[in-house]
């Protein structure tokens, strides 16, 4: 695209803060505004301001418009690009306040011709990359189980979050709807779609609303096994906690794969006693090994090459149904196949 893409953002909040780190590291991409409801704190980030969405949305003319708001003011804003003809539009995670209405706005966004992607970022992580590449060569051979457990050790106490996110404490779908979703993407993303899930969660801080620990069992194909063991009360070894968030093995019949809370991985060959480091420790010192900027290219990349990028809207409804399946599961206590 001649001059670059022009990118404007919609949301001023926590995480708001690594989007606009990012984009301004783009060398083909230019900020061209961001908007929120509170003007003061879209002023604070030094782009051009803006209250009304809308308003951005005409004034600048967008290419990309990125949107980081809760779920649910994201198909109002949305609707209004689609209006306006924005093309590509990435939406934060999780996508919409549920299930059909995420669709409702799949099918909008097709019948308009806009690209929709989700801005699911925990794929991008430099480890899970690298952990892909891994296990399709056959490094570890046939991969049986995967685990990975969560332990970010800001769960306790009434000021859990409090510092961060504070909404944290009253969301009633805590653990499954806003963290656990990042691993049944990446599940997805090592592994392919889960044929069927087991969930056993529980509430154990009193202070909050939501479900803040829990296990879940994914069966996928290939006889592969993965188990999210989460558990926000509890931390790991790790000079970063939200670096990782936790720790992961991948176990297949000649090896094992170990990532650690300083983003390293080690491989440790069947019957060895030793294992050898083969991903160095990230160096970045932001969040998630710089996984929104790789996200961020990846989408820019894909488009300008006419490529589909991964989590279009469509494709990433498939994770709203697990997450549902999980919490139905964890309802009834019981397996359910997808």
């Amino acid at each position: 695209m001649n001059g670059g893409w022009r990118v404007a953002c919609v949301g001023a909040g926590y995480f708001s803060q690594f989007h606009l780190e990012a984009w301004s590291r783009h060398q083909n991409v230019q900020i061209v505004g961001l908007c929120d409801r509170d003007y003061n704190k879209a002023a604070l980030s030094g782009w051009p301001a803006f209250l009304d969405a809308g308003d951005m949305i005409e004034t600048v003319g967008p290419d990309v418009l990125d949107i980081i708001v809760p779920p649910q003011a994201q198909a109002d804003v949305i609707r209004l690009a689609l209006m306006r003809g924005v093309q590509v539009i990435v939406c934060q995670k999780p996508f919409c306040r549920s299930l059909e209405e995420a669709e409702t706005i799949v099918e909008e966004a097709e019948q308009a011709g806009a690209m929709l992607i989700v801005h699911e970022n925990f794929r991008f992580m430099p480890w899970y990359r690298f952990l892909k590449t891994q296990i399709a060569k056959g490094s570890i051979g046939n991969v049986h189980q995967a685990t990975f457990r969560l332990r970010p050790g800001d769960g306790q106490g009434p000021d859990a979050y409090l510092d961060r996110q504070p909404y944290f404490q009253k969301m009633p779908r805590f653990l499954v709807q806003e963290t656990a979703v990042h691993w049944i993407d990446t599940f997805r993303f090592l592994f392919g779609n889960p044929i069927s899930v087991y969930a056993d969660l529980r509430q154990m801080n009193p202070n909050i609303t939501g479900e803040d620990a829990g296990l879940i069992v994914f069966e996928h194909g290939n006889g592969v096994r993965a188990l999210f063991d989460g558990n926000r009360h509890l931390d790991h070894a790790s000079d970063n906690l939200r670096r990782t968030m936790g720790e992961a093995v991948f176990e297949g019949t000649t090896g094992t794969l170990s990532l650690f809370g300083d983003g390293r991985v080690e491989r440790r060959s069947f019957g060895a006693q030793t294992s050898g480091v083969v991903l160095q420790p990230d160096p970045w010192d932001g969040f998630g090994g710089d996984c929104v900027f790789a996200l961020q290219s990846h989408v820019i990349d894909a488009v300008s090459q006419g490529r589909v990028p991964e989590n279009l809207a469509r494709e990433y409804c498939q994770v709203l149904r697990v997450r549902d399946t999980i919490y139905r599961s964890a309802q009834e206590g019981r397996r359910i196949y997808l």
